[in-house]
């Protein structure tokens, strides 16, 4: 072992007997989601609409995709954005709580053992170089990293770029409107020989990101464009 691998789990382990890990639901010691809560989570079941990954009483494609075909081959998310889920992701977007990364990460790693999706890279949705400084670092790179240590899958930061600084999606009331805000927003800087295109990112809500970014990764080459996200919400 490393000296400078030995020096940073004796960090670690100074600082968790300083600052004990606690779950964010029950608040019990030892990680920041523990198993139980985490069996407790509201996961995302069939039947779900192959395209955009919306739950579904019956069919294959939500209305929405019926009337505006998506480019993206589809789109899966793990959970209901709401309780636990919503904190967490809060918790790292918001309040710089990067280790939250960790859980959520090995969630999707999860998913992907039990769910596989076509991909040979991981690529997260890129945040504008603007708000990416204003942030300091990206929440879905995070969440690709963990994904890749976990899965042994390569992260590919640098092909997928946002060109322009749009307005955050939330604020965006129609889904015509989040399909416009983020139309040609994205661009790739590689030429993708076929590639499958795995992207990652923390919350979908109608899509509209994940197929910009699907649109331009198509127009470099790219073979297939799936999506996978934390949480959906309804």
């Amino acid at each position: 072992m490393s000296s400078l691998l030995s020096l940073r789990r004796l960090r670690t382990s100074f600082l968790d007997l300083l600052f004990p890990l606690r779950c964010l639901g029950c608040g019990s010691e030892g990680a920041m989601l523990c198993a139980e809560c985490r069996r407790t989570l509201p996961r995302i079941k069939q039947p779900l609409c192959q395209g955009c990954g919306t739950p579904l009483r019956q069919g294959t494609l939500c209305p929405a995709c019926l009337s505006h075909p998506p480019v993206i081959d589809g789109i899966r998310s793990v959970f209901l954005f709401g309780g636990i889920v919503r904190q967490a992701v809060h918790e790292l977007k918001y309040r710089h709580i990067k280790a939250m990364a960790a859980p959520l990460g090995q969630l999707l790693a999860d998913y992907l053992q039990t769910y596989p999706l076509p991909g040979d890279v991981l690529m997260p949705v890129p945040l504008h170089p603007k708000r990416l400084r204003e942030r300091g670092y990206n929440q879905a790179a995070l969440l690709a990293d963990e994904i890749g240590r976990l899965r042994d899958m390569p992260v590919v930061e640098t092909a997928l770029v946002r060109q322009r600084d749009t307005v955050t999606q939330a604020r965006a009331a129609s889904a015509a409107e989040r399909r416009g805000n983020v139309h040609d927003a994205f661009t790739s800087r590689h030429d993708l020989h076929n590639e499958r295109i795995l992207l990652v990112d923390d919350v979908c809500t109608t899509g509209a990101t994940l197929d910009a970014c699907a649109a331009a990764l198509k127009a470099a080459g790219a073979g297939s464009v799936y999506g996978l996200t934390v949480a959906r919400e309804i």
